[in-house]
């Protein structure tokens, strides 16, 4: 079940963020005018490619591997990889993330690396964290809280970071076998944020179940938030209750949760890609659209690639011991991300010209 939904969560980041990446930062309404049609990748000749958060789900993926699930290691080996990472020159990086890693560039250790914000990295990096560690809530708390402080000192990020993994984690226990009720998720959510300052964040929460009860749809819960012109941007207590929602709403129904975040405009590639790992990680690779995957034009970071973590990270989180890593070829990634970058570059130029 752990290799299910580990394996689900990276293939339903990917396909997420690489769907959603063609239209971020539009609104709805420019968004749905520019592509009216959601039933294939826009970016790439009709294939599409990730962004930094597919990439920063495999970081995490492959330092809980390598530590075997410990925190304390996993946010050592988390930080050097984004050290590494920056050295590649990855296009859209968030400013948070940059300036953070520049930090652990300049010597500072995990933890004092991070920057005051409360924004959408660590929500990207916590669903697979709740695939693979999810059984054990406290090491799964641990684990996120390690992740979060590498680059967000704000505890907002944490809350909602948390939020994303333990939905991803009540997804992977329940499958497709049965829904997750909105109100199991916010108690439980509630119970593990016992003595943090999240009161902001649980009221969110709250709403957010009780919309689910009415059968609120997605576009309306967002538009409840106030996100209804420019769509989620780049604050997780925007993104996070999103995602959160879109998976709630079709549990079982990678594609239409992931359109559906899509088309609430906005940071659409990161929403989509937290809202594809959350309901990936329950329904597993099988819930995910084949064509999606299949026209995936990625490497070194292939779709095999992804499957070989996912097993690995699942190996790892069973026998409750480290593992090896599994191989990246890395001296390709700056020449990969040169050519991700033109491609934006065209996109950029595109949203120029009508229809608007």
């Amino acid at each position: 079940m752990i290799e299910r939904a580990a394996i689900g969560a990276i293939l339903g980041c990917a396909v997420g963020d690489a769907m959603g990446l063609p239209m971020e930062g539009m609104t709805p309404r420019r968004q749905a005018r520019l592509f009216p049609s959601l039933e294939g990748h826009h970016f790439l000749f009709g294939r599409g490619m990730v962004s930094d958060d597919t990439e920063h789900t495999l970081m995490s993926a492959q330092a809980l591997i390598q530590s075997g699930g410990d925190p304390e290691l996993f946010a050592v080996l988390l930080a050097r990889k984004l050290r590494w990472w920056l050295l590649a020159l990855p296009s859209g990086a968030g400013p948070t993330t940059l300036r953070a890693t520049a930090r652990l560039w300049m010597g500072y250790p995990p933890g004092a690396s991070a920057v005051w914000s409360a924004s959408n990295g660590p929500a990207m990096r916590a669903p697979v964290i709740g695939a693979a560690f999810g059984a054990d809530r406290a090491l799964m708390a641990r684990l996120v809280k390690a992740s979060v402080t590498i680059t967000n000192s704000d505890p907002r990020a944490f809350h909602g970071a948390l939020a994303c993994a333990l939905a991803a984690a009540m997804a992977a226990e329940t499958g497709t076998a049965k829904r997750v009720p909105a109100r199991r998720f916010v108690d439980e959510l509630g119970t593990l944020l016992a003595g943090e300052p999240a009161g902001e964040f649980m009221a969110l929460m709250e709403h957010m179940a009780e919309a689910e009860r009415e059968g609120i749809a997605v576009a309306d819960f967002a538009a409840s938030l106030g996100l209804s012109r420019r769509g989620p941007g780049g604050y997780i207590f925007h993104t996070a209750p999103a995602a959160l929602y879109a998976w709630l709403a079709n549990q079982w129904d990678v594609k239409n949760a992931v359109t559906q975040a899509i088309r609430l405009g906005g940071d659409t590639d990161t929403i989509a890609a937290i809202t594809g790992a959350i309901t990936a990680a329950g329904t597993g690779e099988e819930g995910i659209p084949s064509e999606w995957l299949e026209r995936l034009f990625e490497w070194p970071r292939s779709v095999a690639h992804m499957k070989a973590v996912g097993r690995r990270l699942a190996q790892v989180s069973e026998a409750g011991k480290a593992g090896l890593p599994v191989h990246l070829f890395t001296p390709v990634l700056p020449l990969r991300n040169l050519f991700f970058l033109l491609v934006v570059l065209v996109h950029g130029l595109r949203r120029l010209a009508p229809p608007y």
